[in-house]
């Protein structure tokens, strides 16, 4: 079990990814409801480290919660990011990308709080997220805006599974 995953190659219909995108593109970024409802949030290089953790030193059977120690409502992540945002592209009109949120319906049955005791892979493991939030979070606003045309092309459908890079 673990916690939301953000980071790079994440698909734009999720939290982090949409607001990235349609912030740079101008366009409202949404929360639902009042934008207090709680989630963890792991690193996606961190939750891999912590499978891998669990593969070669966990014991067979065990159930591990991997956890972000990252509780955060979502009006704080949008904010966090919008901060981001203005420093790495500032809008050229000077405004805050803050400027384009915009409060929509929740949807129904939306849980109020997400969240992970991850203190057994912590205690038994010795396993920890080796990024903070602030510092993935800024890996990944990197990641979105050096591969705009990757999102891009997600969105638009073109995007057929190709790699990126040479790896």
């Amino acid at each position: 079990n673990c916690s939301n995953n953000y980071g790079p190659f994440q698909f734009p219909e999720k939290l982090i990814p949409l607001i990235i995108h349609n912030a740079l593109a101008g366009k409202p970024l949404p929360i639902y409801g009042n934008g207090l409802n709680v989630r963890d949030w792991l690193f996606v290089e961190d939750h891999c480290a912590a499978i891998a953790k669990v593969l070669t030193d966990g014991t067979p059977g065990e159930v591990y919660n991997i956890g972000g120690n990252n509780e955060k409502t979502n009006l704080e992540v949008v904010h966090t990011l919008c901060d981001l945002l203005d420093t790495l592209k500032p809008r050229s009109d000077g405004a805050s990308y803050r400027s384009q949120i915009t409060f929509v319906t929740d949807r129904p049955g939306h849980d109020a709080r997400y969240a992970i005791d991850a203190s057994k892979i912590k205690n038994t493991l010795g396993w920890e997220p080796s990024e903070t939030f602030e510092t993935g979070l800024r890996k990944t606003v990197t990641w979105y805006l050096e591969h705009q045309d990757w999102c891009q092309r997600v969105m638009d459908g073109s995007y057929r599974g190709e790699r990126l890079g040479s790896a």
